[in-house]
């Protein structure tokens, strides 16, 4: 399943990310800025980091249209 992660480098989603990983899921993280949070990711197949900014609605057709959940 390709599920999206809002907040992924807050308190909740990096301690969610890491059980979606471990329950074989995908996961889309939408961050503001990609190059800031790459290294926190940069071991993890699958996770697709996009950049969008949901305070400027431009940037939300960055989002892949075949998300899950």
């Amino acid at each position: 399943m390709r599920v999206l992660v809002t907040g992924a480098t807050g308190y909740i989603g990096k301690r969610i990310i890491p059980l979606l990983l471990q329950e074989g899921h995908m996961v889309i993280c939408p961050v503001r800025d990609i190059p800031r949070v790459q290294q926190l990711f940069k071991d993890q197949e699958d996770v697709e980091l996009v950049e969008a900014d949901f305070l400027k609605a431009e940037t939300l057709n960055n989002l892949p249209k075949d998300i899950d959940a």
